[in-house]
């Protein structure tokens, strides 16, 4: 059957909706990051939503400043990550977490907060499933780039891990990549050592894995944590599931 053009140019409109009522998806690359410092989507109207990324004071205590206190990135600055947006497992295939993020032909108003579905394709991670929301916005970051929020995984351009926790000038470990083991993780203090230990545990130790990516609603127990969840728009963005999810080990 053929369709006149008048016909297409009348379905086109429902077609661009259709597609984009499916989200960004696509194949990416990550690595992985923990500077401490405040995440970019933790100011005020950076996603559509009504709540900017929980951020804390140095002691770890979450703030609540509508997003306005300065990053402790920058000097005389008392927000920065809270450790309870470091990964954690659900089972042994799935787990949830953070990342900053860089998404072709999108930009940060559009990924700030969204949640996307990372399968791992390399590495002896393939074929798990990380759930990650982006919190923050990498400007060394290439396109379909997940920059994993791992305790001890690097501080890289930016470093308040030592305002924060006294960490070494550059971090824990190399200031590109972090640690190299999981006894490193013993050193850290008590609030990123789970986060940190995620990494050799249900993370395998694996290095920068490639993955293919979908964008879906974020699991409330993601959302409860960070007090960021996006209003509709490309998809529904209604946080799904338990809003507490334990820890798995095996």
């Amino acid at each position: 059957m053929r369709l006149s053009l008048s016909t297409l140019v009348a379905l086109l409109p429902f077609y661009l909706e259709a597609v984009a009522a499916q989200g960004s998806s696509g194949n990416g690359k990550t690595t992985r990051y923990w500077d401490c410092c405040k995440p970019s989507c933790g100011w005020p109207k950076k996603s559509n939503g009504n709540s900017p990324v929980q951020t804390c004071d140095k002691n770890d205590r979450a703030l609540n400043d509508g997003g306005n206190t300065k990053s402790g990135c920058d000097n005389g600055g008392n927000a920065f990550m809270c450790s309870s947006q470091s990964p954690w497992a659900v089972n042994e295939t799935v787990a949830y977490g953070w990342a900053a993020v860089n998404i072709a032909g999108s930009n940060e108003a559009s990924w700030c907060c969204a949640c996307y579905e990372l399968t791992f394709t390399s590495g002896p991670v393939q074929g798990k499933k990380l759930i990650v929301q982006a919190t923050n916005t990498g400007g060394d970051l290439g396109n379909n780039h997940f920059d994993l929020a791992i305790p001890g995984g690097g501080v890289g351009l930016f470093n308040a891990c030592t305002n924060q926790y006294g960490a070494p000038s550059n971090g824990w470990g190399d200031r590109y990549g972090g640690i190299h083991s999981k006894s490193d993780c013993s050193g850290f203090p008590a609030a990123l050592k789970a986060g940190c230990n995620f990494r050799f545990d249900w993370f395998k130790g694996a290095d920068n894995p490639s993955v293919s990516f979908r964008q879906v609603a974020c699991p409330a127990a993601i959302t409860a944590k960070s007090g960021c969840t996006r209003n509709n728009d490309a998809i529904n963005e209604t946080p799904t599931g338990d809003r507490t999810v334990p820890t798995w080990t095996p």
